[in-house]
Parts: structure tokens; sequence; C-alpha cells
């Protein structure tokens, strides 16, 4: 039993596709709700928008966002309301900041 668990964590963790991101108009049409909270203490993931799309990170907050949902690994919707949301983000200054702050959402953009 846990050589199949080491081989599926090791699947995942090898197998993570970068975070383009994508914004949909409708909720129906989103794998994620997000909500932008005010302050960073309040967020699940602290997130970094990138300039280009080579930068983007492996699930670990560094996001580029695409022009169109066929070039995006993951489409999220933002919310009017944090209780409408599956992650609560907040947008940093900087790259080195953008991580991830309940590790318990992350399987939520593999």
């Amino acid at each position: 039993m846990r050589l199949i668990l080491s081989i599926a964590t090791i699947f995942i963790t090898t197998h993570v596709l970068a975070q383009k991101i994508y914004s949909v108009e409708y909720a129906s049409q989103a794998d994620v709700k997000v909500f932008v909270v005010e302050y960073e203490s309040q967020t699940d993931l602290s997130v970094f928008k990138m300039d280009y799309s080579s930068q983007a990170g492996k699930n670990d907050g560094k996001w580029f966002f695409v022009e169109y949902a066929s070039q995006a690994d993951k489409k999220i919707f933002f919310t009017e309301y944090a209780s409408q949301a599956d992650v609560l983000i907040y947008f940093t200054e900087y790259a080195s900041q953008a991580k991830w702050k309940k590790k318990e959402k992350m399987h939520l953009f593999y």
C-alpha cells in the first residue's frame, strides 16, 4: 500500500502543470472559484502575476494569465463574496512572496 501511495505522490509532484490561468465570465465555466482578499493574512494562496508564460510556476502561486481558455491549465472565476470561493487569494507585490498558506487546498490547482 505504501508503495502505491509513494508512486502516486511521485507522479503528482513530477507532472504538475505550469499555472497558466484563464479568467472565465461565469462560475459554471470555472475549475476553481477564487476570491481576492484585502490582507495577506486572510489568504489560502498568495499569488504573483508573471509577465511571461515561461515564468509561470508549478502550483506555487506564480500565475500567468492567458488570452484564451484553451491555453489555460486552470480556469478560474472571481467571486463577489469570500463564502462563494473555493480558494482565497491575495495578489503580492513580489514573486518571492507567492506561496500556499493553506496547503490542504493545493489539490484544486493540480
